[in-house]
């Protein structure tokens, strides 16, 4: 994999606090940038996806009435 420098601008205690974990684990800085940015893009990637899916889903009719939905609710809780 090939890699590229991105120039990123960091808050004084973000950067201190990047680089105490840097030091912690003897990671790189940069090492650490990227996993951070990886489980990022993770997440919103994921998150847009399940977003567009229930969007679709909703619009092809697969609703659950909503007083269906507080009564199963208030069930499992009473448990």
């Amino acid at each position: 994999m090939t890699s590229t420098v991105v120039t990123v601008r960091l808050d004084s205690e973000i950067k201190a606090r990047l680089q105490k974990l840097a030091d912690a684990t003897k990671r790189a800085n940069s090492f650490l940038i990227t996993e951070a940015i990886n489980e990022y893009l993770k997440v919103q990637v994921w998150q847009i996806n399940e977003i567009k899916k229930g969007i679709a889903e909703a619009d092809s009719g697969q609703l659950i009435v909503h007083d269906k939905v507080v009564k199963y609710w208030k069930r499992k809780h009473a448990y």
